[in-house]
């Protein structure tokens, strides 16, 4: 694959996760700012808190849905034009959007937000496309690497283009809550452009586009074909569910406790975005080369464990930013190197179908934990963190259980 058109996969992730690193901090001001009227002004900060949760929950459940079908489908249809439909899906997502934030409608906001879910399904797909491109377990698991970079440069980006373009102190009367939007679609355009012309399947297929909704429960029963793949899955749904819950509300926390505004909580998000591209780039491919899978996953839950612990107990804001920057550093090394270990677990016939699967567990537990999260925020801001903390440790507890066979040793260790 030329590198214009690993460029290219790397766009299309940019832009699937530029809608996080934007949006969630814009939600956040959106819901929990009565200043800003989106919602009435009598709402209470239970019910804000409940309907931040709602808003990401919709956006996390419908990305569920659609990457296992839509992955599912870049094996018979091909990555680029399931590609395709995931970008043109993001495009009508955020004219919802934007229509809603005109009309100060919540259901119009989760409305869009679960189009755009639904369509989101892009990462998995670039990751197939890259194992596809791949030759040597080597060169794999540094094309996940470049992929997990692709999602850091969107958190990265989200958060700079939104407080860049929202903030009247340095655009001006051009700044306003709804100019993100409006440049993110350009963005989006020019990833169709660029995927058009610069992207073309390694794998090669004939067939046609079939509608089987029927297929996003299929696909997922398949996974009992596969024992390795669910004992793994074991650890892994913990993995997400530490992460998600630590990620969704970390921002609502701040802002919660601190008082922090959309400068702020972007900031986070920026933090956050520079640790995971740092180590997802430059840490994956040296650390898989000393230490076994099994260690390297090992070691980053139990930080995962104890930043989510100490995030909740220090009474110091620029220590939170510290301990996002910890946990997303060493999530970054992990998160591949998990890639990899799903990849070498079935054919490459199946290569789009596991990589579904693998954004299937995170946005089911993104979507189930938004919801419940914003319940337990509702009645203590900490208890999300405390989620996270015990579901890192039951990773840990089910990885010495569950992993003990000898193909799951034979690919981890």
């Amino acid at each position: 694959m030329s590198p214009i058109a690993k460029f290219a996969l790397l766009a299309v992730v940019f832009v699937d996760l530029l809608g996080q690193g934007l949006v969630f901090p814009i939600i956040n001001e959106l819901v929990m700012q009565p200043q800003l009227n989106f919602l009435p002004v009598t709402s209470s900060a239970a019910t804000r808190h409940i309907d931040y949760g709602l808003v990401l929950g919709v956006f996390f459940l419908c990305w569920f849905l659609g990457s296992v079908y839509i992955s599912k489908l870049s094996d018979t249809i091909g990555r680029k034009n399931a590609i395709m439909i995931c970008l043109f899906g993001a495009l009508v997502g955020y004219v919802i959007t934007i229509a809603s934030l005109y009309m100060d409608s919540l259901w119009m906001l989760i409305l869009g937000r679960a189009v755009t879910g639904f369509t989101a399904g892009n990462q998995p797909i670039a990751q197939a496309a890259m194992v596809d491109a791949s030759r040597t377990d080597e060169e794999k698991g540094r094309n996940m690497g470049y992929i997990v970079a692709g999602i850091s440069a969107g958190l990265v980006g989200g958060p700079i283009i939104g407080g860049f373009l929202s903030d009247k102190a340095i655009i001006g009367d051009l700044a306003s809550i709804k100019l993100p939007f409006y440049f993110t679609l350009v963005l989006v355009l020019a990833t169709i452009v660029l995927v058009q012309l610069f992207f073309k399947d390694v794998r090669k297929t004939h067939e046609k586009l079939k509608i089987d909704p029927k297929e996003v429960y299929t696909q997922l029963l398949r996974i009992r074909e596969y024992p390795v793949i669910v004992r793994l899955s074991m650890v892994f749904i913990f993995f997400h569910i530490a992460n998600v819950t630590f990620y969704i509300f970390m921002d609502n926390y701040l802002t919660s406790r601190f008082g922090i505004g959309l400068f702020g909580t972007s900031m986070s998000m920026l933090g956050l975005g520079i640790a995971l591209a740092i180590s997802s780039t430059f840490l994956v491919g040296p650390s898989q080369a000393r230490f076994s899978r099994r260690t390297i996953i090992t070691v980053v839950l139990a930080i995962m464990m104890i930043c989510a612990i100490l995030f909740i107990v220090t009474p110091v804001p620029f220590f939170t930013y510290v301990l996002i920057c910890v946990f997303y550093f060493a999530f970054g090394i992990a998160y591949p190197t998990f890639l990899s270990i799903y990849s070498d677990s079935v054919s490459a016939e199946d290569q789009g179908w596991v990589m579904g699967i693998t954004v299937a567990h995170f946005t089911l537990a993104a979507g189930i934990m938004s919801l419940v999260g914003g319940g337990l925020m509702a009645l203590d801001i900490r208890l999300p963190f405390y989620v996270s903390a015990v579901a890192a440790a039951i990773g840990l507890i089910l990885m010495r259980i569950v992993w003990r066979s000898a193909e799951l040793r034979r690919i981890t260790d």
